[in-house]
C-alpha cells in the first residue's frame, strides 16, 4: 500500500511499511497481553505491566496510523512519534521481560515490542529525521 500511494516520501517505502506492520503488531501484542495480564490470578503483581502494555498499544497504533498517511508529512512530528514509540516499547518490553518467565504473553509482548522498538530505531536514523532533528533544536 505505501509504495501505491502517489507522490515522493522521505523515507524508504520498505522501511515504511516495515514500521506500519511492526507497529501494528506491538500494539495487538501489547492489548493481548493486557487483557492477558488482567486474567492472571496475580494480577495485582502485574497493574504496571497492564498499564505499560496499554500506553504502549496506543502509542503504536497512532505510529501506525500516522506512517500510513502519505500524503500529508511533518517529519518532525513522524520523528517525535517514533522517538515517543521506542520509548514506549523499550519500557513495556522491559517490564514484560520481568514476568516472561511466569507469564508467556509477557515474553510475546516483550519481543514484540523490541521488534518494534529496533525497527523505528532504523526510521529514526535516516537522513531525514536527522535534519529535522537539527531543525526542531535537538
Amino acid at each position: 500500500m505505501v509504495e501505491a500511494a502517489p507522490g515522493p516520501s522521505d523515507l524508504g517505502a520498505v522501511e515504511v511499511a516495515a514500521a506500519i506492520d511492526v507497529c501494528a503488531d506491538a500494539a495487538q501484542a501489547c492489548v493481548s497481553c493486557a487483557d492477558a495480564c488482567l486474567a492472571e490470578e496475580d494480577v495485582t503483581a502485574l497493574r504496571v505491566c497492564i498499564g505499560l502494555d496499554l500506553d504502549c498499544s496506543d502509542v503504536c497504533g497512532a505510529v501506525a496510523r500516522v506512517l500510513s498517511r502519505q500524503t500529508r508529512y511533518d517529519a518532525i512530528l513522524v520523528q517525535r512519534l517514533l522517538d515517543a514509540c521506542v520509548r514506549a516499547c523499550d519500557s513495556c518490553a522491559e517490564e514484560c521481560a520481568r514476568h516472561a518467565s511466569h507469564h508467556e504473553h509477557c515474553r510475546i509482548c516483550a519481543e514484540a515490542c523490541r521488534a518494534c522498538a529496533r525497527t523505528c530505531g532504523v526510521l529514526l536514523a535516516a537522513e531525514s529525521f536527522r535534519e529535522a532533528q537539527a531543525l526542531a533544536g535537538g
